[in-house]
């Protein structure tokens, strides 16, 4: 896909004490807003993370903004690119975590693993004494991951200390690498893993996309597509938009065999749902599912 005369989507995160995000915000707003940009940035005290779109100069402008204050001098970003906007509004929000964890006293800007670049993420999980680990939720690693890569089945990312809890050991588990979509994820669960005694701890930095970015398809060890929150749904290994969709109903990916299920009843129920359905749901699906049909 050639870029020129695309829809820029560009993700960035960056861990750094924020005291004035309330300033920043007012004056992110009215930039983006004079940019018409689409999509979301949240900040807080502890950083900034957000996936905003527009054209080419319009990204850069926000991306100059940023990198003129001192504390994003340094803040990387991943690009992908599509024919159709993915964010139909701009919100930039105030929160108290810009990736909830649940446990605020773990501070990413106090300690962090060891950042692994893409070139080199290969030879460290194909080391059989590491542990490698998908932060991401069940629904996201389901569509794709690394190979030999452990599933920890969260719901949400406040599910993760949970997990570690429950099945990871200080004195088993000396390396543990852990990798999620933009590189976020990983980073505070670095930093968690650590507070509790980990010695030993690795994250994908820049993440899933920006490995997918810079590691040549014969070479990578990704396996599947990658779960992205905009409307492209997924992104296949050159970042383009993937043939997952997902379920009107549960908002599950669903893929081209959930669709032969019998489960699978477009705008009503997929496999993964279906068993849930009372039919008094079922009924309330089938007008929503009209109406937004109506409505195109």
């Amino acid at each position: 896909m050639n870029p020129d005369n695309l829809i820029v989507v560009a993700a960035m995160y960056k861990f750094v004490n924020l005291p004035d995000c309330n300033e920043l915000q007012t004056a992110l707003l009215s930039l983006c807003q004079s940019q018409n940009i689409k999509g979301t940035i949240l900040l807080a005290q502890e950083g900034i993370n957000g996936t905003i779109a527009g054209s080419r100069q319009q990204i850069d402008a926000v991306l100059a903004f940023l990198r003129n204050d001192s504390r994003f001098a340094d803040i990387e970003h991943k690009e992908s690119y599509t024919e159709i906007p993915p964010f139909e509004r701009l919100k930039i929000k105030l929160k108290p975590e810009i990736v909830t964890l649940g446990l605020p006293e773990v501070n990413p800007n106090e300690q962090v693993g060891t950042y692994v670049k893409p070139e080199d993420w290969n030879e460290l999980i194909s080391n059989p004494e590491v542990t490698v680990i998908d932060t991401r939720n069940d629904y996201e690693v389901t569509i794709g991951t690394f190979k030999g890569a452990e599933n920890p089945q969260t719901q949400i990312f406040r599910d993760f200390p949970e997990y570690v809890q429950k099945h990871l050991d200080t004195n088993k588990h000396k390396k543990v690498a852990m990798f999620c979509t933009g590189g976020i994820r990983c980073e505070k669960a670095s930093s968690y893993l650590l507070s509790q005694g980990f010695a030993e701890v690795y994250h994908l930095q820049g993440g899933i996309l920006k490995y997918l970015e810079e590691i040549p398809p014969e070479e990578s060890l990704w396996e599947g597509e990658c779960f992205v929150f905009d409307e492209r749904n997924t992104v296949n290994h050159d970042l383009e938009a993937g043939y997952h969709e997902l379920c009107f109903c549960c908002g599950y990916p669903i893929s081209e065999a959930d669709k032969i299920s019998p489960k699978y009843e477009q705008g009503i129920s997929c496999p993964h749902c279906f068993d849930s359905l009372t039919q008094e749901k079922r009924k309330r699906l089938q007008q929503k599912w009209q109406h937004y049909q109506s409505m195109k």
